[in-house]
């Protein structure tokens, strides 16, 4: 049977084309909200990270209801480092909404979820958003997302997508580019029309693909899925498996399902093929098991995640102030808060290493990971992670690595450095073309060569450039990029950094501390303008004599510090420095605090 009364859809979109904003009307037009009720902006970024940051970060459902039809609704991450929240989300939907900004048109991310939606063979509408935008460019960038699809290689149908002209931020839409529209009808209608109503087998074995978890502090691990075929009840034993594990065999039975409703999940007694449930009471339930009848063990392939590309190494925080300031600091703690998140984050890997104390934490980019540092430095857990390092393949004897396709737009009158820092980090020219009085400008740049890139980037352009990159393959290696051309000032002992001692090191480099600081030998206070490390004692006190001078009583004046954030302190770190995480500070150390055998580790080096 098919069940009219249901459709299941994604939204998928590049980082700020306003996913999020857009499913905000939607549940205002479906009834979400009483007349009366205040709705926060962007409500389905619930996280506090997701709200102070502005972005998506996991994949959340919701639904609203447009004459007699229930919609599902799954909102997803529009950052590269989030893809593999995209990829497990489309296996519960059968369309997807494919949102493109009127001005910036396709970007790297659009590229890689349109990919991954037309394998799936799912259907799309396109819709252009933020057609109210003053520099709006809607017949361009149909003629780009056409495009586009053409490049990946879409049948004929998907070529045939109809297009929805939208803006997300006043709740109206059109199908005709010159109209501007009053509300959200045309879409919602389109979306009856175009995308197909699932065909349930509501006679067979029941058979579930679970797609996310979730946590209740009352139920404890809920999954989350759509219901492939057949009918789930309350207490009704099931069995759990896996498609690429088949050792997975356990039983249990659902204790809890609930319907999603709007922001709320409400109980039900039975739901059948075709719904989107959340189900209580199996422990052991992990993204991409199958939950079906005991009678009946078939589990459905599971979408298979892109590996990452980055890694970082995890360990126990060995500092002299360790301890002082985490609730969580042993090696018990760090191992098993790292594989919890891999229950709940599927294109994370954890590896144990030949250290008890340390673990080798894969993921997909820079943000990925420092997303996860983040949230553990805020739930109570005191560690360090070293440098990020991409992840080699090797491939009939040949090294390869991955390759970043860039996309850039920045002013005229700035491409000059930003050509020059591509040519320094083995960066290939594939497409430029003109905006206006802007450019965008599309390079293929090793992964390595993006690390430390943002904070460079933006000085280049005068603050004026964009800049998105998405993965793009493994390329044969390009050879030796630097780092970083500038060095570190460290500490030179144990102490509190006075104003006296920060006066005569602000003249060396730029200080990222100030006076009353807390340091210990072999800190990291400060950047150099040298291609070398600089030893500084910012704990130096002013001999006191009797002998009285006419300036004795001026102040010292300092320059402010610069304060690092995570992400430009892991931007910072090179290969023989540490990042120090606490719920309270964020400092950089080197691996080896004594300078002197600092000294001795950086000659033998040299030597070899």
């Amino acid at each position: 049977m098919k069940r009219e009364d249901i459709r299941n859809i994604a939204i998928i979109a590049h980082v700020d084309h306003g996913k999020t904003t857009l499913v905000d009307q939607m549940l205002k037009s479906g009834g979400a909200f009483r007349e009366n009720q205040v709705a926060p902006e962007r409500v389905m970024d619930s996280g506090d990270l997701e709200r102070e940051r502005g972005i998506t970060i996991l994949a959340k459902n919701t639904s609203v209801h447009y004459g007699g039809v229930k919609i599902n609704i799954v909102d997803t991450p529009g950052h590269a480092d989030f893809s593999g929240e995209v990829e497990r989300s489309l296996n519960m939907v059968s369309g997807v909404l494919l949102l493109v900004d009127a001005a910036e048109g396709p970007m790297p991310q659009t590229r890689f979820v349109t990919q991954k939606a037309l394998e799936l063979g799912l259907k799309l509408i396109i819709v252009v958003n933020k057609i109210d935008r003053p520099d709006a460019r809607i017949s361009e960038v149909c003629d780009e997302v056409l495009e586009l699809l053409m490049d990946l290689n879409a049948t004929d149908e998907q070529l045939d997508s109809p297009f929805v002209y939208c803006s997300g931020r006043e709740g109206i839409s059109s199908l005709d580019p010159k109209e501007k529209g009053t509300d959200l009808k045309p879409l919602f209608d389109m979306i009856l029309k175009h995308f197909p109503a699932p065909e349930a087998d509501v006679e067979g074995p029941l058979q579930v693909l679970v797609s996310s978890i979730d946590y209740n502090d009352y139920v404890g691990r809920m999954g989350i899925g759509r219901i492939e075929r057949g009918v789930a009840k309350v207490g009704q034993e099931v069995l759990i498996c896996n498609y690429n594990h088949p050792d997975v065999n356990n039983r249990g039975k659902f204790v809890g399902l609930y319907e999603i409703e709007g922001l709320n999940r409400v109980p039900c007694e039975s739901a059948m093929a075709g719904d989107i449930v959340c189900f209580a009471g199996l422990e052991g339930i992990n993204i991409g098991d199958t939950v079906c009848s005991p009678q009946s063990r078939e589990p459905v392939p599971f979408t298979k995640i892109t590996d990452p590309t980055v890694e970082m190494i995890f360990s126990v925080n060995d500092s002299p102030f360790a301890g002082k300031e985490g609730k969580f600091v042993t090696t018990r703690h760090l191992r098993e808060r790292l594989y919890r998140e891999l229950l709940r984050d599927v294109s994370l890997r954890v590896e144990d290493t030949d250290s008890a104390d340390s673990f080798r934490v894969s993921g997909r980019g820079e943000m990925h990971l420092s997303i996860l540092i983040e949230t553990m430095r805020r739930e109570g857990y005191e560690f360090q992670v070293s440098s990020p390092k991409v992840l080699f393949k090797e491939v009939c004897g040949e090294v390869l690595e991955p390759v970043e396709r860039l996309i850039v737009d920045v002013p005229e009158n700035v491409t000059g450095p930003v050509f020059q820092s591509m040519g320094e980090r083995k960066g290939e020219l594939v497409h430029m073309s003109a905006l206006g009085s802007r450019v965008r400008l599309e390079f293929l740049v090793p992964a390595r060569g993006l690390f430390g890139y943002k904070s460079e980037f933006l000085t280049d352009t005068k603050g004026e450039g964009v800049m998105n990159s998405v993965f793009f393959e493994y390329q044969p290696y390009r050879g030796e990029i630097k780092r970083r051309n500038f060095g570190s000032l460290v500490a030179f002992e144990t102490g509190e950094a006075v104003t006296y001692g920060l006066y005569n090191a602000q003249g060396r480099g730029t200080l990222f501390i100030g006076a009353g600081t807390p340091v210990y030998e072999g800190m990291v206070i400060g950047q150099s303008p040298k291609d070398e490390d600089i030893n500084v004692n910012v704990c130096k006190q002013k001999h006191l004599t009797n002998t009285r001078s006419s300036s004795s009583d001026e102040a010292l004046r300092l320059i402010t510090p610069k304060k690092m954030s995570l992400e430009e302190a892991l931007e910072f770190i090179a290969d023989d420095e540490l990042l120090e995480i606490t719920p309270q500070n964020v400092r950089i150390r080197k691996r080896i605090l004594d300078g002197e055998l600092r000294a001795k580790a950086r000659a033998k080096q040299k030597a070899q």
